[in-house]
């Protein structure tokens, strides 16, 4: 327990003081055998972890969350922000099948712009895809087909254009190889999203551009979106940003 160190090194294990040339006790003190000469074990208890540890939600909406950790190291509420950015998973389109692209962005440039994009559904209602055949319960199929006719102006493609397909991929893998064979599609679903989600599985934001074709130009793709996390790729990542701030405490001393 820290309340039988001196007080100035219990202010060292407790504060981060900011000086006028540099912050200073700005380490951790998580080491058992730190005060070990004074008696004194700091290390992380788990059962002193849950009793002092609380958050307090100071603002939450659909965009942002803004919370309190109260009686833990900075090092835990880094620990925190760095679970927030690279370990919780979504769900973000991984592959892209193009069928048409003569707009002036190239098909592994548009591929990541559709990555980018937030998509609103559920990741616990998914597995990891892995090795496994695409299905219902691992990808979302998404189609995008856009032309701009000759003679028009100019045409922006926006997020909101891409078409969710429930019932799987629409394009053929090849020709089958009898006129009585079914054709083979990209994805193997046994039933139709719609039969597990409560609402449609579309982006987040509809008016994200993705391209601006010319007259006569056209996109025609087909998006699958899986399951990931954000150490694999950014595009996982569930937050703009995750940061966070120690508490102040202002206190003067007077001097005789």
């Amino acid at each position: 327990d820290g309340s039988s160190l001196p007080d100035f090194l219990e202010l060292q294990r407790t504060r981060v003081l900011c000086k006028a040339d540099a912050p200073t006790h700005t380490e951790g003190f998580q080491y058992s055998g730190a005060f070990a000469a004074m008696g004194v074990d700091t290390s992380v208890s788990v059962e002193k972890f849950c009793k002092n540890f609380k958050i307090e939600i100071n603002r939450l909406t659909d965009e942002d969350m803004e919370f309190d950790m109260i009686g833990v190291d900075a090092s835990i509420a880094n620990a925190f922000r760095r679970i927030l950015i690279a370990e919780v998973p979504t769900m973000a389109i991984e592959k892209v099948f193009m069928v048409d692209n003569t707009s002036v962005i190239a098909d592994e440039v548009l591929s990541h712009r559709l990555g980018l994009i937030p998509l609103d559904a559920d990741p616990r209602l998914f597995d990891y895809i892995s090795d496994d055949v695409p299905n219902e319960r691992n990808t979302i199929v998404y189609k995008l087909h856009v032309s701009c006719e000759k003679g028009s102006q100019r045409l922006t493609v926006k997020s909101g254009q891409l078409e969710w397909l429930p019932e799987g991929s629409q394009l053929t893998m090849a020709s089958p190889a009898q006129s009585g064979d079914n054709q083979r599609t990209y994805t193997s679903f046994g039933q139709s999203q719609q039969n597990t989600s409560e609402r449609p599985l579309g982006v987040k934001y509809n008016d994200i551009t993705i391209a601006r074709l010319g007259p006569g130009q056209a996109i025609e793709l087909e998006a699958h979106a899986v399951k990931g996390v954000g150490k694999v790729h950014a595009k996982w990542s569930p937050v703009a940003t995750a940061w966070y701030r120690m508490l102040p405490e202002g206190c003067s001393s007077q001097r005789n």
